[in-house]
């Protein structure tokens, strides 16, 4: 199953790659943080490590590393646009619960 892009997430981030110039993907991850345990990380990849997984979806490539794809097996990053805002949404089916303001979960 793995992990995966929506069509506008993909799009939004391959322009990203595009000015930046350079880079192999995005690196989806999660690390202890908060108030509800775990937050995700989001960030550019230009090289990949031996235990990396790497995901295609939608011609963008999506780097997980092993311990990570515990808490984000399934999960769809979207990008949305709800009035004057927009950014990245986790579609994560693993979590049990999330802090009140979004910024954590836990499984």
């Amino acid at each position: 199953m793995g992990v995966t892009l929506s069509e506008n997430a993909a799009r939004h981030v391959a322009n990203f790659i595009a000015k930046r110039g350079k880079g192999f993907g995005i690196r989806l991850g999660v690390k202890t943080s908060g108030c509800s345990g775990m937050a995700y990380k989001l960030e550019f990849v230009d090289d990949t490590h031996d235990e990396d997984l790497v995901f295609d979806s939608h011609g963008v490539k999506v780097v997980v590393d092993p311990k990570s794809l515990a808490y984000l097996e399934g999960t769809e990053l979207d990008f949305v646009k709800e009035g004057l805002n927009e950014g990245f949404r986790f579609n994560n089916p693993n979590v049990k619960d999330q802090c009140g303001c979004g910024e954590s979960f836990n499984v």
